[in-house]
């Protein structure tokens, strides 16, 4: 292994990765760009605009970790490199999701209580008046296409990396028809008289991005506090830890097994038992058959208190 944090197996998906999430954030932009010159009045779309920049923070925060653990190096400040850099970008992000999904879910809720009407008023182009709403139906419409296809290419590198981060941007990408479909829902509704129905859309939009957050910061906490390693989509032990703990405890009797997520990797502790007399890799330990051997970077062993060999 190199002195970055990185293992080397996974440097060439990084760098897909990588590049893909760069032309995230351009079709990214252009989406913001897109649906900001047609907001008008509508809380359906000013939420569908926030979440639409909400969604730089993921990819930004992914490059920002990628090129820590990359080039860093190992020093006397940061002995373990910047393995965990990856988690921390990964709380950012929820912390940043949740707030901003129940601060949009407040406002929401606020119009439905206040019943407030808005308005979608018409413009002129070329000399004709052209209703707002349909330039508001045509951005969320362009606004699903993008991360359709990014969410879909995101998810196996995610998988490949074991990368937290990048998963959860995937499914926001991926599941971004939901904001569109109730942005639709609530312009056509405006359009049809029913004041109700751009604050319910909101409300809806906002659930979802509180939903995500939520999920997210469960997960990303696990991590910083030790916790035992999670699944990539949801707070559940991941696959990964689940099949190293039965295969130490299967070689190491009576040994109480102890795993973390240092970002994504993962380190063993096994206690109440001596180490073997010959010496092992870590991913000697990892189970037969699984090709994530990089996945684990230490294993310790800490024998029973009061009866080592010497006493």
């Amino acid at each position: 292994m190199s002195d970055t944090s990185l293992p080397d197996e996974l440097r060439e998906t990084m760098a897909r990765a990588v590049r893909l999430e760069y032309w995230n954030i351009f079709w990214t932009l252009t989406i913001i760009v897109t649906m900001g010159l047609v907001l008008g009045q509508s809380q359906t779309m000013k939420t569908a605009w926030i979440e639409d920049t909400l969604g730089l923070v993921p990819p930004v925060m992914f490059l920002i970790a990628a090129h820590m653990e990359r080039r860093a190096h190992r020093s006397r400040r940061f002995p373990f490199g910047f393995e965990r850099v990856n988690g921390l970008g990964f709380f950012v992000a929820a912390v940043a999701l949740t707030a901003v999904g129940a601060l949009l879910l407040y406002n929401a809720v606020m119009a439905l209580g206040s019943q407030e009407h808005a308005t979608v008023g018409s413009i002129v182009i070329l000399g004709h008046d052209i209703w707002l709403g349909w330039l508001m139906i045509a951005a969320q419409i362009y606004s699903l296409i993008p991360p359709l296809f990014i969410g879909r290419k995101e998810l196996p590198l995610a998988q490949a990396l074991n990368d937290k981060l990048l998963h959860t941007d995937a499914l926001m990408n991926k599941a971004n028809w939901l904001t569109g479909a109730a942005g639709l829902a609530g312009v056509i509704g405006l359009g049809l008289g029913w004041w109700w129905a751009d604050a319910l859309a909101a409300a809806i939009i906002s659930l979802d991005v509180l939903n995500d957050g939520i999920k997210a910061l469960r997960s990303s906490t696990a991590e910083l506090v030790d916790g035992a390693p999670r699944a990539l989509s949801s707070t559940d032990l991941s696959d990964d830890a689940q099949s190293l703990c039965d295969r130490l405890s299967a070689e190491f009797p009576g040994a109480t097994i102890r795993l973390r997520e240092t970002g994504r990797l993962i380190r063993a502790e096994v206690h109440d038992t001596h180490p073997p007399g010959e010496c092992r890799h870590p991913r000697h330990y990892w189970p037969e058959g699984e090709d994530r051997a990089w996945r684990l970077a230490q294993v310790s062993f800490i024998p029973p208190v009061g009866r080592e060999e010497g006493n």
